[in-house]
């Protein structure tokens, strides 16, 4: 895996679209490579938990430590790493590929997945509601009221609610104040991790409400799939779609995880 397919789309300086995830996702197209060791492990050193192959401290694909500050990531990382088979697979491994591009990427680029974060927020899932049927409704105001408010509080501002898909601007003063909450997410760990709970659940509400501890990681995954849960108890779901659903579920987990942990 190369640096450069890590870097393409998120660690390059200058790029306009952050996502630190994206980038780890090109490299794998390209030809898996062999594993080359027998046991991961955690390895701490220097205030920091290493991930170990064989004993030997792994890296990025630009050559840093892969290393983080909390041990339930560390051991979840490991986790990734021993779960390989003959060939090291990076779509079984969401954790790393996001720790990978965090500390490739984002970790230069902080004050444009921030600006990202907020800008999400202009337009958050959770502000727009159906008109009807009357059942998802009533499901999305008693779901989705009490996190609103709890994230207004936190932040000390409102936010506007809209009917249907036209857009509804949010004050200036509410997305100044998730800018402030924003900043304070730990840079470049949880700030990765936050940014993919957010594209992941189309909702920066819903991630400040699940950095705030307001939410577990289940209750946020069922809040931002509330419309999709309805309409699969309507019609069904077909089995693409669900392991397409499992797959992001799978990126979502390891996300939240950085986020509280990182």
């Amino acid at each position: 895996m190369s640096t450069d397919a890590f870097l393409a789309r998120f660690g390059a300086p200058g790029a306009s679209q952050p996502d630190p995830v994206a980038a780890a996702q090109s490299a794998m197209r390209n030809a898996l490579p062999r594993r080359f060791y027998g046991k991961a492990a955690v390895l701490e050193r220097d205030g920091l938990f290493h991930v170990a192959l064989d004993g030997k401290t792994a890296r990025t694909p630009a050559r840093n430590p892969l290393a983080v500050t909390s041990r339930p990531a560390a051991d979840a990382l490991a986790a990734e790493w021993q779960a390989q088979q003959e060939k090291i697979d990076p779509a079984r491994m969401p954790l790393t590929r996001l720790v990978n591009s965090a500390l490739d990427g984002v970790i230069d680029q902080q004050e444009a997945v921030r600006a990202e974060i907020v800008r999400y927020a202009g337009s958050d899932a959770l502000c727009y509601r159906a008109a009807e049927p009357d059942t998802l409704v009533e499901r999305q105001d008693a779901i989705w009221n009490p996190i609103i408010a709890g994230v207004e509080a936190a932040i000390g501002a409102r936010f506007v609610l809209a009917e249907g898909v036209m857009f509804a601007a949010q004050p200036a003063g509410t997305l100044e104040a998730v800018a402030a909450r924003v900043t304070t997410i730990p840079a470049p760990l949880a700030l990765a991790g936050a940014h993919n709970v957010m594209t992941l659940t189309g909702s920066t509400i819903l991630t400040l409400a699940l950095a705030d501890g307001q939410l577990d990681p289940d209750a946020v995954w069922n809040a931002a799939h509330l419309d999709e849960d309805y309409q699969i108890a309507i019609w069904g779901q077909d089995e693409d779609a669900a392991e397409r659903r499992i797959i992001r579920r799978q990126e979502f987990d390891a996300a939240a995880l950085l986020l509280l942990q990182g």
